[in-house]
């Protein structure tokens, strides 16, 4: 298979690259983990303002028909700056149903603004006993008169402290892990009965605690079919576990520039650490792994809007299982060759260190994605 990126791709990669170096470094995350909301609108309409928002949306909502890798270079690029603007959130989760789901009205109404930058998205589907399991769901929306009234709670929504509108997953019908009954709801921010905390991660970044106290929804806020949600849940999922793999991508090569710059540049026993021959080892190895993951990460995204979701989930399972192992590998040596310094808060290398096993956890970490890999049919061990 070509790997090799096109023109257009090129281009994008070195715009995104020049951003993050010139305007949104690792030094800018720090600052930002201080602030309420955790990220800058400003900087987020810049992007919108870019393209990078909409780029793998229709030119009638605003974007630029591109692809999904070309989401996954943008966000490699944004993993090794620690970009905390709410990408995978607002734009590869909660974009990516509207598009999928929507109406004309809902596409018009959530998709144009969120891709010119003007407002943000978020999903919330999680619930303190569901673990990975999408179809386990204690959120109800019971119907009254021609809509419904939303109760329940939804933990740690990403971007959820922050969005404008968030699309929260309630049962209308069924039992609590029943795969059928389902249905998304677009609920507004300020909307009565609306609770929402913001809790901050290991790595610094935030997201939302959601209580729903009876929340009013009209029909025109379901959004896709009534009780038929999670084969669409399933899929985006899907999408932003591929999305995680691409911006852990970046924030492992940095590691890995950081630390062989490091080995360059330290002096121990009066010469370059990076003399030493089993130092030298250990960044090749480091090397080998990053490369590994680049190459399942681009597997990843290639399959990412595969309609077979066997096929989709095997490679993007793969990939999430290779960046735990993998990824493990690169930040213990990262850690180790930088010595006791790269746990201060102090280096940003430290920043990097706490921000991957974030993304090995999300959308599912190695145990589920193994489990899931196992059970698919034709890949049981």
């Amino acid at each position: 298979m070509n790997f090799e990126l096109s023109k257009e791709q090129q281009m994008i990669v070195g715009s995104v690259a020049g951003f993050v170096k010139d305007e949104s470094n690792v030094e800018r995350f720090r600052d930002m983990r201080e602030d309420e909301r955790g990220w800058d609108p400003e900087v987020w309409r810049t992007m919108g303002e870019y393209g990078w928002l909409g780029i793998a949306f229709p030119e009638q909502y605003g974007g630029i028909d591109g692809s999904f890798l070309d989401m996954a270079l943008i966000l490699e690029q944004f993993g090794r700056g620690l970009v905390p603007e709410p990408y995978i959130a607002s734009v590869v989760l909660a974009g990516s149903l509207v598009l999928e789901l929507g109406s004309d009205d809902q596409k018009n109404g959530l998709l144009a603004p969120m891709l010119a930058g003007e407002a943000s998205l978020a999903l919330a589907y999680a619930e303190r006993q569901s673990r990975y399991r999408l179809e386990d769901c204690l959120t109800t929306a019971s119907v009254e008169g021609d809509g419904y009234r939303i109760s329940g709670e939804k933990v740690w929504v990403l971007n959820g402290h922050a969005a404008d509108s968030i699309l929260v997953v309630a049962r209308t019908s069924g039992e609590q892990l029943d795969r059928d009954g389902l249905t998304l709801f677009v609920v507004p921010s300020d909307a009565e009965g609306l609770e929402r905390t913001a809790v901050r991660g290991m790595d610094g970044q935030r997201s939302a605690m959601l209580s729903l106290n009876g929340v009013a929804a009209g029909p025109e806020q379901v959004l896709g079919p009534v009780g038929g949600a999670l084969p669409a849940l399933e899929w985006a999922l899907d999408r932003a576990a591929a999305a995680a793999c691409a911006e852990a991508q970046g924030a492992l090569k940095e590691l890995l520039d950081r630390t062989v710059d490091y080995l360059k540049n330290r002096e121990q026993f009066g010469v370059k650490i990076g003399s030493f021959q089993a130092l030298q080892h250990r960044a090749a190895e480091m090397f080998a792994e990053v490369e590994l993951c680049k190459g399942t990460m681009i597997l990843a995204a290639l399959s990412a809007d595969l309609e077979d979701p066997a096929e989709r989930a095997a490679e993007i399972s793969a990939a999430k299982v290779q960046l735990t192992d993998g990824g493990w590998f690169v930040l213990e040596h990262a850690l180790q060759l930088h010595g006791g310094i790269a746990l201060t808060d102090e280096q940003e290398i430290g920043l990097l260190f706490k921000r991957v096993p974030v993304l090995q956890g999300l959308f599912g970490d190695a145990d589920h994605h193994v489990d899931r890999f196992q059970a698919l049919p034709g890949f049981a061990a």
